[in-house]
């Protein structure tokens, strides 16, 4: 940890702002995924739709190939066009690369 700490420090970040946003779980930045990820799929139910944001806020259950557990969080979306099939309420599956959806669709 000392090591790691004074390595940041090397770099300019601050030893507090790194620790935070490693435990940061809103975006899963403390969750590993694997390195080559891909598409994978979700499974939740929407709980808000953005449409000038272009994101949508999901209550995922858990996404075991990016070794997440069950949360609520907001996604972009690829599509803005997409958004406009999603009512708050909705039972949906989604594919993500990365943390974007591609794809969305009534479960």
């Amino acid at each position: 940890m000392k090591t790691m700490l004074m390595a940041l420090a090397a770099l300019g970040v601050s030893a507090a702002g790194a620790l935070a946003h490693g435990q940061d779980h809103g975006d899963h930045a403390g969750h590993a995924a694997p390195a080559a990820a891909g598409t994978v799929e979700g499974t939740g139910v929407v709980k808000k739709v953005d449409a000038k944001a272009g994101s949508v806020t999901i209550a995922h259950d858990p996404i075991k190939a990016l070794n997440w557990p069950a949360m609520t969080m907001p996604f972009k979306v690829a599509d803005k066009a997409m958004l406009a099939q999603l009512k708050t309420g909705a039972k949906v599956r989604f594919d993500l690369k990365g943390q974007v959806i591609t794809a969305i669709r009534p479960q």
